[in-house]
């Protein structure tokens, strides 16, 4: 035990130990987490002086800031080193040079530490580049130490992705608890204290115990704002000035800063570092911890509050290269329009080049609080801007809004080129709410004022983004010129990224138009240049439509591949609508094989997820009710009548045939042949082209089963030939060589013979399939079997929290304390599978932690 570390020691001994790993090349990420108050920063100090001295330490932290600095924790830790990481940080477009520096800052030859502190108040440049240095640490003589507030980490949490994505790589999570009463009791030897009812109200938060420890002996404070406040109090008047002058300004405060800030009042600090209320830092001063500063703040008058943020701006200004986030954070607290009008729109623009899209969001909503204060051209800029990062927020309804009023404001300007761009954002904005026919006219307009100005790296942007309407609507014929145009232009003005995009919507219109081998090859090509030239939403898109294609040309181990790939690089660069797409996608592979349970986790996690999906509710919806629908659940019907509802309204390919060909299933299901002609004949229209036969052969396999006339057509792909022809057996042979069990039982149920069809009710009840087994046992009974199985033994009770069984086991596990990646390997699943398992149990029991679910089922006594 090191001073005052009280129940810690295994906790540093971990630590020590990950260190001991990187020294043998083996990197780690260690997660330091508890709420505010439990001693994260105590065990990290200890840890740093723990460690030997040939190990380097970087150390940051994360702002509580209105917007947190681009970058902010990062610039902190390699201040002053000169190492590639900081010469990274120094590039005005320092976005893909940090995420290349930042491993090579960690790459030795000496072992290093990385400390970011407090990450649940990351920026989102900060999290994506943690993301992508926590794939690459196993490979680096380096340890990641994040510290992080769990009961501030709710579902839907940015930090949320970051946390998914550490799942899959070595990792220690250590979870700090509250402090016994022994150990309360040994702080309070000697104080006059009572140690019980220091613990009671304390609840063995190290923190508020040390507060009150510290105060005169008395009555114990209810909070810990009052235990700080009552030590506050103690001191001399000059010195609590100086505390509540310094108190406005989160985590430090630079010494430059604070010399302005108190002035004469620097001197009478001393008496508040040797009560240990505020600590002297290489970057700064600082509070002790972020609750006492947050104390004192919040009882400081407003009016106070607000003169003395006026004070923070004034300083800020008179630096030569002030913060950017800081001033604006502090010039909205002082309701300081000057410095807003002037300083939010810079902050937010360099925050959108850095991938720090929350941040710029905020940003622009604090500068378009005071619209009169912009020219026109302006207040249009930044709309324009504004939509760009409502619609990275996946606010896309409110993009919609922005860039329509974006494109109002440049309309009487005259300006042709930046209203042609703006018409090309609106247009983006309108596809992803599904509204197609606007994005369309859009588009189309776009074109058409961009055409006369001879600008021709804008309107081969305008003609690529209209052909891909087109491309993507089906209308392949005519996306295929518009496509070519805006690729010769794009590579004239040696536009590559753009040439990229163009080959990628080319792949899509040629696999409409029945060429699947050029097709994949112009998206293979596009995801080969966009890499290369550093396009990266490109190279995440390319990923996303050539998933789409290898799903629907039924090369199901290339899709694996895909998407594996896929995912890495759109979760570390924070692409989180393309990674959406590609789980649908990882989802739809896991269905054909016949994993249920884990497809419909997987998709129960996208469903339920906070974000607005726009356009993306009709790849996700349709097969998770899909699923649904196969074991009889009741609210298939109405998930799906509405997914068919927008695919039809927004006209995109694989969103109507992903919606409309689980409604026909559901209607065969359902025993609705109305509805399974309905959607047939809406349908069919958008399937005649080549490209497009697997879809139309499934829809006509689902009517033909619910009754209705078809046949197989000319160049209808197997094996849905063979069941259109009757031919049940080359059916069901076919579907068994591609691993898909399911189509394979539903041929087998065909057959008309008592053997075949009891095969098909075995490989249904494997699969979960409860209402699909149904209808096929009415079959063998149709068929004159008179002992038909009753299937799977139904559980005698409900699991108490609605989980599933391998949910149970994965929470049993959890429980224990055991990381995803150890719960994989028990269980024989994938990291990536339990994920989806470990958000599914925190989403079916109401709570945003690990530790939470452990202790809910603890409650509820369902761990075994």
């Amino acid at each position: 035990m090191r001073g005052n570390l009280l129940e810690r020691e295994k906790d540093l001994r971990e630590l020590l130990a990950a260190v001991d790993d990187a020294v043998a090349g083996h990197g780690s990420v260690v997660l330091v987490v508890g709420e505010a108050g439990i001693g994260k920063t105590s065990l990290v100090r200890a840890f740093i002086q723990a460690v030997g001295d040939g190990t380097r330490v970087l150390v940051g932290a994360c702002d509580d800031l209105m917007a947190p600095r681009t970058l902010g924790p990062l610039r902190d830790a390699v201040h002053g080193t000169g190492g590639p990481l900081e010469k990274a940080l120094a590039e005005e477009d320092a976005g893909e040079a940090v995420l290349a520096a930042l491993p090579e800052e960690l790459s030795g030859p000496d072992p290093a530490v990385l400390v970011v502190e407090d990450v649940h108040w990351a920026d989102d440049a900060t999290l994506d580049a943690l993301t992508y240095l926590a794939g690459r640490i196993d490979r680096l003589p380096a340890v990641l130490v994040l510290t992080f507030r769990d009961d501030a980490v709710s579902t839907g949490h940015p930090l949320q992705r970051l946390l998914g994505a550490l799942a899959r790589t070595r990792m220690r999570r250590l979870a700090l608890r509250p402090l016994s009463p022994a150990a309360v009791t040994a702080l309070a030897t000697g104080t006059g204290r009572d140690p019980d009812t220091l613990h009671a109200v304390t609840g063995g938060n190290p923190f508020y115990v040390t507060e009150v420890l510290a105060d005169a002996p008395g009555a114990v404070p209810d909070t810990v704002a009052d235990a700080v406040l009552a030590r506050v109090r103690l001191l001399d008047d000059g010195c609590r000035t100086a505390l509540g002058r310094l108190s406005v300004v989160p985590t430090h405060v630079g010494f430059e800063l604070a010399e302005a800030l108190l002035g004469e009042h620097l001197d009478d600090l001393p008496q508040a570092e040797e009560r240990g209320i505020i600590e002297v830092r290489a970057e700064g001063l600082a509070f002790r911890h972020e609750l006492a500063r947050r104390a004192i703040e919040c009882g400081l008058p407003a009016l106070r509050r607000r003169s003395l943020n006026r004070a923070v701006v004034n300083a800020l200004r008179a630096q030569q290269e002030p913060d950017l986030d800081r001033l604006v954070h502090h010039a909205v607290q002082a309701d300081d329009a000057d410095t807003v009008v002037e300083y939010a729109p810079l902050a937010g623009y360099e925050a959108a080049r850095a991938g720090s899209h929350r941040q710029a969001l905020v940003h622009f909503e604090a500068a378009l609080r005071h619209p009169g204060r912009f020219t026109t051209a302006e207040r249009a800029g930044l709309m324009d801007a504004y939509a760009w990062e409502l619609y990275n927020a996946h606010r896309f309804a409110e993009a919609v809004a922005a860039g329509g009023e974006a494109v109002r404001l440049y309309e009487p300007l005259g300006e042709c080129v930046p209203l042609g761009d703006a018409l090309v954002g609106l247009s983006r904005h309108q596809y992803m709410t599904g509204a197609t026919d606007a994005a369309e006219e859009a588009a189309a307009r776009a074109v058409q004022v961009l055409e006369p100005t001879g600008n021709t790296p804008y309107l081969s942007y305008a003609l690529a983004h209209r052909g891909a309407l087109l491309a993507l609507t089906g209308h392949s014929e005519q996306a295929m010129p518009v496509l070519r145009r805006a690729r010769h232009l794009a590579t004239l003005s040696r536009y590559n990224g753009l040439v990229a995009l163009c080959l990628n919507y080319l792949g899509v219109a040629r696999a409409d138009l029945g060429d699947p081998a050029h097709a994949l090859n112009d998206v293979r090509e596009s995801l080969e240049v966009s890499l290369r030239e550093g396009c990266h939403e490109g190279v995440a898109r390319a990923y996303t439509n050539l998933a789409e294609l290898l799903y629907r040309f039924g090369d199901l181990e290339a899709l694996d591949r895909c998407v594996d790939e896929g995912l890495a690089f759109a979760r570390e660069r924070g692409f989180w609508s393309h990674a959406y797409n590609l789980e649908v996608h990882r989802c739809l592979s896991l269905m054909h094989h016949g994993r249920t349970s884990d497809a419909e986790d997987g998709l129960r996690v996208l469903v339920e997820a906070r974000d607005d999906p726009g356009m993306l509710y009709v790849y996700s919806v349709p097969p998770y009710a899909r699923l649904l629908a196969r074991r009889g659940d009741d609210r298939a019907e109405g998930w799906l009548a509405e997914a068919w509802r927008r695919a039809q309204l927004q006209r995109s390919l694989p969103g109507l045939a992903y919606a409309g060909l689980a409604y026909a299933e559901w209607a065969w299901l359902a025993r609705r042949p109305d509805v399974a002609a309905a959607v047939r004949d809406a349908l069919l229209p958008h399937l005649c082209r080549p490209g497009q036969a697997p879809f139309r052969a499934e829809l006509l396999r689902h009517t033909a089963r619910a009754g209705l006339p078809a046949e197989p057509f000319e160049g209808c792909p197997e094996p849905y030939a063979a069941g259109l022809r009757g031919d049940w057996r080359k059916a069901a042979q076919g579907w068994a060589a591609t691993g898909a069990t399911y189509e394979q039982a539903l041929e087998l149920a065909e057959s008309g013979q008592p053997e075949p069809t009891l095969e098909a009710l075995r490989l249904l009840d494997g699969l979960g399939t409860t209402a699909v087994a149904g209808l096929v046992r009415d079959r063998l009974r149709d068929l004159g079997l008179r002992r038909v199985p009753r299937g799977p033994t139904a559980t005698t009770r409900a699991h108490p929290a609605g989980l599933t069984h391998r949910q149970a086991d994965v929470l049993d596990l959890l429980t224990e304390g055991l990381t995803n990646a150890q719960i994989a390997q028990r269980l024989v699943l994938s990291v990536r599978t339990v994920d989806h398992h470990v958000a599914a149990i925190l989403g079916k029991l109401g709570v945003a932690s690990r530790r939470e679910a452990a202790e809910t089922a603890r409650s509820l006594g369902v761990v075994h």
